[in-house]
């Protein structure tokens, strides 16, 4: 036994002196290594070290897509061939301009953006001796006794080259000087557009065979902005700059302080604009390893870029459309018919009232060019210009009397002509001599002017004396202000888009301004205040903001299908009006009246409605306030026209305001544009709903397909 272990211990130290002799050769050619590589090689990759550097750079990709409610795509993006440069950072003009002579003997490049300083600069590259010819013996004496600068004689060059000497620029030197100047715009290390438009795929082919030759020059592929409906909603949906422009001049500072390049392509306006952090994507980021000199010998990407986020929005396109052509059909009529030379705009906004979600917005505009009519695309009007709406405010009018206390619902007023001193008789149409008791439900379904003057003067502390001055508070303008911009008139409605006006205050000069105001012919709103107002009075009294995004979607590799849900955008109460029960009730039953009752003033146009509409009609006069020639003499009188209304009246589901400004100037032109407009409009939207009820299921279809559209 002893024996047995004494020759078991005699092995024990055999093994690890043979494991500390593989540890030792394993270092020893470690240490063999290294000293190669530090002694031996040590200069070469020294100067490997020296010679190379590591640069990153982002490069952009595609924006989001845009598409409707249903999932119908409204903006895409197509893909497009390009050939990019890649500026070094210490570039070699002599080496670019080689380059750019190489590059234009493969492709074809419009001059058009060349500019006479281009070629004056160029031409000056081409003519070293007759550019020296261009500054006198005694200027050059100057510059040699340092009594003028190089660049003053630079400028003298530039000042003396003539039409002449330009014109010895042949058509292939302009088109080398086309693509150098897009070599020098950009900025180092970053890709820039060479050419993007009518890249053939010859050209594409060739370039791409050549790029062993053609330092810093790449094929690739780029993306332009594409809309499926033409001119539909473009106004609202924005634009962005293109790769030439950049950044906004007036916006360089911010976007370069979030890591943009200044020649990214940004939203300039309205939607894009505002959803630009959403819509812009994650940057490819790549890595530029460069030489000394800043030329780039290789490059290798680092994180994978994104497309930006797609967008969702609360718009119906098949409606938006029809709208559309709606208007463009009775604005031109009512161009034709004649007698209605200032008439030139029509606003239509839809909304649900009950969620803020804009269902349509809709606005054209007719114009002459070179003696051509046309109807152009104005839909951002609805919300960057107000007018004077007339009548249909009454339903904020009569519920500031119930809120302020002066009124009590169902009390019956006098409906008579006021006559105060010093001024024309004031009354309501239907009523221009009697004296009438009416009630609130009765002043709406009439459209009472006296009503609504009668309880402006309470809430200003006056009474009625005939043939008396009118004395009122001066503070009762603030006060119905107030109360009017609960329900979003007078203040901004909060639309997700930029550039939202709020209207005009009416300039106080007299007490009877107030008057003028109970009755909407004071103070102006824009189109989209008056669908948020018809929709406060349709829900019960909620102010909801209106917004055009629906949802935020992940971008996904399938471009037939949509992404998961990154963002729902939720319904936002603004505020809540003060109301006691069964007062809001009192003006939908004036507002259900006008409508379908025999004595409304709507009610020839939507009393045989199937889906019982309420509404109010308003008709302001007021002067012209588009462009005039003062020449003509002073601006014009003319009438504004609106509609605002909801349907069905006891259940609200979609809510409307048509505003048509400055339709006509004489009584004898008046036409009912505004009802006209509405009651298609609300047609429509109810058989676009029967129509797709029957096609699609009854929850929404946005988890489905992509739906890909073409408009004839």
């Amino acid at each position: 036994m002893k024996k047995a272990n004494k020759k078991k211990r005699t092995h024990v130290p055999f093994r690890m002196n043979m494991l500390f002799f593989i540890v030792f050769l394993l270092f020893s050619a470690l240490i063999f290594r290294l000293g190669i590589v530090q002694i031996v090689q040590g200069e070469d990759y020294q100067r490997k070290i020296e010679r190379t550097e590591d640069v990153t750079v982002n490069t952009s990709v595609p924006r989001g897509k845009i598409f409707d409610r249903d999932g119908q795509i409204v903006v895409d993006n197509v893909p497009q061939n390009a050939i990019t440069y890649t500026r070094p950072k210490n570039p070699d003009a002599d080496e670019m301009m080689k380059t750019a002579e190489k590059l234009a003997q493969l492709i074809e490049k419009e001059i058009d953006q060349v500019t006479e300083r281009d070629k004056k600069d160029f031409w000056i590259g081409k003519n070293e001796e007759k550019v020296k010819a261009k500054v006198t013996d005694q200027e050059w004496a100057a510059y040699e006794n340092d009594e003028i600068t190089e660049d003053e004689i630079y400028d003298l060059q530039l000042e003396r080259i003539t039409e002449e000497d330009l014109k010895e620029l042949t058509a292939d030197e302009l088109e080398v000087l086309a693509i150098y100047r897009e070599f020098t715009s950009g900025y180092a290390l970053t890709p820039q557009i060479v050419k993007n438009v009518n890249v053939t795929d010859v050209e594409y082919a060739v370039v791409s065979e050549n790029l062993s030759s053609l330092p810093g020059v790449n094929t690739t592929t780029d993306w332009e902005r594409a809309y499926s409906y033409d001119s539909t909603l473009k106004t609202v949906l924005g634009n962005i700059s293109s790769s030439k422009e950049g950044l906004p001049k007036e916006m360089v500072d911010y976007y370069l302080s979030r890591s943009y390049s200044r020649n990214d392509r940004v939203g300039k306006s309205y939607l894009e604009y505002q959803y630009e952090g959403v819509l812009r994507g994650q940057k490819t980021k790549m890595k530029n390893i460069t030489d000394k000199s800043g030329n780039v010998l290789d490059s290798e990407i680092i994180t994978e870029g994104q497309r930006g986020k797609d967008l969702i929005l609360t718009i119906d396109m098949d409606l938006q459309m029809a709208i559309e052509k709606i208007i463009e059909d009775e604005l031109g009529a009512a161009k034709r018919s004649g007698g209605h030379p200032l008439l030139d705009r029509t606003f239509v906004t839809m909304m649900d009232p009950n969620t803020g979600e804009i269902l349509a917005m809709a606005g054209k505009k007719y114009e002459v060019n070179d003696g051509k009519a046309e109807i152009l695309d104005f839909a951002s009007g609805n919300m960057t210009t107000s007018y004077a709406m007339g009548s249909a405010v009454k339903g904020a009018t009569v519920l500031t009397g119930y809120m302020t206390g002066v009124n009590e619902p169902g009390e019956y007023i006098v409906d008579e002509p006021l006559k105060f001193a010093g001024t024309n008789p004031k009354s309501s149409w239907f009523n221009r001599g009697g004296a009438i008791g009416i009630s609130d439900t009765y002043a709406l379904m009439r459209s009472s002017n006296v009503y609504m003057f009668k309880t402006a003067m309470k809430i200003g502390g006056a009474s009625y004396i005939p043939n008396g001055s009118l004395k009122l508070d001066p503070d009762a303008f603030g006060t119905m202000r107030n109360y009017f911009n609960q329900f979003g008139l007078g203040v901004k409605t909060g639309i997700d888009l930029p550039n939202e006006q709020d209207g005009y205050e009416g300039y106080v000069d007299q007490p009877g301004k107030l008057l003028d105001f109970s009755i909407g012919q004071f103070d102006t709103y824009t189109p989209l205040q008056m669908a948020q107002y018809v929709s406060t009075i349709a829900n019960g009294g909620y102010r909801m903001e209106p917004h055009i995004v629906k949802e935020i979607r992940q971008p996904i590799s399938d471009s037939n299908k949509l992404g998961p849900v990154a963002e729902e955008i939720q319904p936002k109460v603004l505020n809540t009006l003060d109301l006691e029960p069964g007062w809001i009730e009192r003006v939908q039953e004036g507002f259900r009246l006008v409508a379908q009752a025999s004595e409304g003033t709507a009610s020839k146009y939507f009393a045989n409605a199937p889906y019982d509409m309420a509404a109010k009609t308003g008709t302001a006069e007021g002067v012209y306030d588009g462009q005039w020639d003062t020449s003509k003499g002073s601006r014009p009188m003319t009438w504004n026209v609106t509609l605002v209304g909801y349907a069905p009246s006891d259940n609200p589901e979609v809510a409307i305001s048509v505003v048509v400004p400055w339709a006509y100037e004489s009584s004898a032109n008046a036409i009912s544009i505004n009802n006209v407009i509405g009651r298609q409009a609300m047609d429509t939207y109810f058989e676009l709903k029967k129509q797709k009820a029957k096609t699609k299921p009854a929850e929404a279809v946005i988890d489905q397909d992509i739906i890909t559209k073409t408009t004839e």
